[in-house]
């Protein structure tokens, strides 16, 4: 990974590079609450998301899986990845249930809602929440 630094500031990827963060239960499988563990190991991943993922991937862009699946379940969860062939750089657990998510954060931060179909990203102009001016 080849980082841009600034004197004093936080680094950047460079070009063009992004940092993907995806979720994992009902975006590249069902959506498996943390509390029906035995689910997790033998669901079927959706295989447009591994295809795009793993197209990522090779493109030299970082892959994170960022999953409110706990601590307890991570090594399910690297094990189903895996098994199912998934290209990734890292797997963060703990991410706060509940959805809703507004991240605030120094360095630019674009979402994607997955809403069924898992493919490559399109610029489009659409309304944000920001900070006034």
């Amino acid at each position: 990974m080849e980082l841009q630094y600034t004197e004093h500031l936080s680094p950047s990827l460079k070009g063009g590079i992004k940092n993907y963060l995806i979720d994992i239960d009902g975006t590249i499988t069902d959506d498996i609450p943390n509390e029906e563990p035995e689910r997790m190991v033998d669901c079927e991943p959706y295989l447009d998301a591994l295809e795009t993922i793993n197209k990522w991937y090779d493109e030299g862009h970082q892959i994170c899986f960022f999953t409110s699946r706990t601590e307890a379940l991570k090594q399910i969860t690297i094990d189903w990845l895996d098994k199912n062939g998934f290209k990734y750089h890292s797997v963060l657990c703990g991410k706060p249930r509940g959805g809703n998510y507004h991240w605030i954060d120094n360095h630019l931060v674009k979402a994607t809602r997955y809403k069924g179909k898992f493919t490559d990203l399109v610029e489009k102009n659409v309304s944000i929440e920001v900070f006034k001016d």
